[in-house]
């Protein structure tokens, strides 16, 4: 299952979920103060670029 960022909207907590891809975000609510009224966040944890030698990217910010 992919982990989702979210943010609220009301009181603009972030948080994450572990969901799965077809999930509807309808039934989300914020941990801090129970509003529905959240939006799915970019998650900054994607991987750009490829890997190093030992199968961990880097993150080097360098592209080849």
């Amino acid at each position: 299952m992919p982990l989702y960022e979210y943010k609220c909207l009301k009181c603009g907590e972030k948080f994450e979920l572990l969901r799965r891809i077809n999930d509807d975000d309808s039934n989300v609510k914020c941990p801090k103060c129970g509003s529905s009224e959240v939006k799915r966040e970019v998650s900054g944890f994607a991987s750009i670029g490829g890997s190093s030698s030992s199968g961990v990217s880097c993150g080097s910010g360098r592209f080849s």
